[in-house]
């Protein structure tokens, strides 16, 4: 029994072999129309990346021949199967650009979207692959509204989109976070809490957004020269009634709540300074 395994082993090892002395043969010596056979043998026996070596040499001169459909396909297909999402997202878009006719285009232009998702990293990375998915997931179900995919498709891109809006929220709490130590912060968290209001409508951070764009504008107004108080009070408490104007019984009401009353005690104290100013000009202007 042990000798019938051991020979088994060395057939298989003989076969590994012959195999690889094969395909190196075609891959550096091969005809063009060899180099094609073995990429399409490699990339049915699921070798993606000794198919994507042979694809590479043989596209030059497939190029604008029909095979050249079933090959962008399949380098597409290969690199999503290597793990290399950004390249396969590239390449299953300029296969449903460059083939409109394809039978395959509807399902190029989902692999598209979805390469492009698992290429994107977590939020707080860089979003540009996170933005493709976003579009290319947006065209697909703008496209192909009865397609048995958009369910999917409409799944994908809410994740997406909540990654999205998790990214620029945290940039505003960081901005409003560092603020203590550089006051110009204060300005550029409000400013980014309001694009994410404005940008995505119905927010899932909606809530807490307008209550930290609440926070910065308040903290704002306390840190400022009394001379630049009265236009940020007004706006800091035009922040807290669009907060309970959207979610009157918000958890952040009774904080927002102190918040409005120190609002209004320095509304209060910066009034009394302007009506002695004005008293004391109009005394002086008498006495001219």
């Amino acid at each position: 029994m042990q000798k019938i395994k051991n020979l088994a082993c060395l057939l298989m090892f003989s076969l590994v072999l012959i195999s690889c002395g094969e395909y190196q043969k075609v891959l550096n010596k091969g005809t063009s129309e060899e180099q094609y056979k073995m990429a399409v043998k490699m990339y049915e026996g699921k070798k993606y990346g000794k198919a994507l070596r042979l694809f590479e040499k043989i596209t030059p001169t497939y190029r604008g021949k029909p095979q050249m459909e079933r090959i962008q396909f399949m380098v597409a297909q290969s690199n999503f199967n290597e793990k290399n999402y950004s390249i396969s997202g590239y390449y299953f878009d300029r296969f449903a650009k460059n083939y409109p006719k394809s039978s395959k285009k509807e399902e190029a232009s989902f692999l598209s979207a979805y390469s492009y998702k698992l290429a994107s990293p977590k939020f707080s990375l860089d979003p540009t692959d996170t933005n493709k998915a976003l579009e290319a997931f947006q065209s697909f179900i703008n496209t192909y509204p009865d397609s048995d995919k958009i369910d999917e498709a409409n799944q994908h891109y809410k994740e997406l989109r909540y990654k999205l809006q998790k990214k620029y929220f945290e940039i505003a709490k960081t901005y409003y976070r560092t603020a203590e130590y550089d006051l110009r912060n204060y300005k550029a968290a409000i400013q980014a809490f309001d694009n994410l209001l404005s940008d995505y409508l119905g927010s899932e951070f909606k809530e807490e957004a307008l209550y930290y764009r609440l926070k910065a504008a308040h903290d704002f107004v306390l840190k400022s020269y009394d001379r630049r108080k009265p236009e940020r009070i007004k706006d800091a408490i035009e922040a807290y009634e669009k907060l309970k104007r959207n979610y009157p019984e918000s958890q952040y009401m009774e904080d927002s709540d102190k918040m409005l009353a120190t609002l209004h005690q320095e509304q209060e104290r910066i009034d009394a300074i302007i009506a002695k100013q004005v008293k004391v000009n109009i005394q002086k202007s008498k006495k001219k």
